[in-house]
């Protein structure tokens, strides 16, 4: 019957499953209090017009819409950052600040497996910070962030939208088609990609070096080849700032998990500057996504610079099951009563969870009550008039 089904691209999430995702939860919250980062929580509910009419805008046929009481249209949360840089350019008196959150956003598009449309993240936004260093402290960070919870033999993959600017400037496409090919490109699908090019008259050693940037992906070895490939001043100020970041990365540790992906573009109105993700072998997807983005906050009225990244919690849950990481619901002492003796039993519980443990009175009393309770219990407490017995 219909009430019984969900909707395509969401889920409940069940107790064992829940039980992993608080403490994933609770990891990182206290990663993100202990290197000073303050708590946010943005609006679920937002107009309409405050996505459909920014530079940045959000494709309307991603939010789920609906009517106001007064008419006006509203939405459902589409891009947390986006609400957050609102927050930073109009309410919060200074521009600069560290903050985190946890919040879903939703996007009508998706639907099923590690696309889902209501997705819950956890994320952190570095606001009115510049520079290589700030770029750096970011993505050292995003690495703690997944040490902290338990994920194992990721890598952070690393590309700079300025190359891929640069490149295509010698293309004279318009923005939609830039935007196409840099989708294509991103997916490592040359063979549209050239297509399109093609289609627009580009050719030659022009066509080629687009065509190249798939391939640029390694180790900081690429960066030679990434700095041979093209002429353009702002793709090769791109490699030499990429250059400068390995560099203070590896000063602080880092170099182990770093790889460099110059065919990894994302969308190029949004970031400005370095993005980065964060790719386990175990998930099909990113478990964690970020990047500059200087000027997501003047859509809003305000420059603010900023870098930070959101973390995908139910592929940090998915990654952590497929390496053995998942830890099962721990199980619970149950106290069970005999009549006359709940008052005592009642006494027993307070005690024992003002001390932090983990235990459940039950609503059944008698003996009877036992075999039912064991199933699940740590242990059993059974009281009495004249004392308490552990089974």
């Amino acid at each position: 019957m219909a009430y019984r089904k969900l909707p395509s691209g969401v889920q409940d999430i069940l107790p064992e499953e829940c039980f992993l995702l608080n403490e994933i939860q609770n990891k990182l919250r206290r990663h993100f209090s202990v290197c000073g980062f303050d708590p946010v929580l943005p609006s679920s509910l937002e107009y309409y017009d405050t996505y459909s009419e920014i530079k940045n805008r959000i494709p309307q046929e991603r939010m789920f819409k609906f009517t106001d009481s007064d008419g006006r249209i509203l939405v459902l949360r589409p891009d947390t950052t986006l609400a957050i840089s609102r927050i930073a350019a109009t309410k919060l008196g200074c521009a600069r600040a560290r903050l985190c959150y946890f919040a879903d956003k939703w996007d009508m598009q998706n639907a099923g497996g590690l696309f889902s449309r209501e997705i819950y993240q956890a994320g952190v936004e570095c606001l009115g910070e510049e520079g290589v260093f700030s770029d750096a402290q970011a993505v050292a960070f995003a690495i703690e962030c997944l040490r902290a919870v338990g994920v194992k033999n990721f890598i952070l993959d690393i590309g700079h939208v300025g190359y891929f600017k640069g490149i295509l400037k010698e293309c004279g496409l318009n923005d939609a088609d830039a935007e196409t090919v840099r989708r294509c490109i991103n997916s490592k699908d040359a063979v549209h990609a050239e297509k399109l090019l093609r289609k627009r008259g580009v050719s030659g050693e022009t066509l080629n070096r687009v065509l190249a940037l798939p391939a640029l992906f390694g180790g900081a070895e690429i960066f030679e080849r990434a700095y041979a490939l093209t002429d353009n001043c702002e793709a090769r100020a791109a490699v030499d700032y990429l250059r400068k970041l390995n560099a203070l990365l590896s000063d602080m540790g880092y170099a182990e998990e770093l790889r460099f992906d110059l065919g990894t573009v994302k969308r190029l109105s949004y970031y400005s500057g370095i993005v980065f993700s964060a790719l386990v072998n175990e998930v099909g997807a990113p478990v964690l996504s970020g990047g500059r983005y200087d000027n997501l906050a003047a859509d809003f009225g305000k420059h603010i610079p900023a870098v930070g990244f959101a973390i995908g919690l139910k592929r940090i849950m998915i990654a952590l099951e497929r390496q053995g990481g998942f830890s099962a619901v721990s199980k619970v002492g149950v106290i069970i009563c005999d009549e006359g003796a709940e008052g005592k039993a009642y006494r027993l519980f307070s005690e024992l969870t003002g001390r932090g443990e983990r235990v459940r009175l039950s609503a059944s009393t008698g003996r009877a009550a036992i075999a039912a309770e064991r199933v699940n219990a740590e242990k059993i407490y059974y009281v009495t008039k004249d004392g308490v017995e552990t089974l």
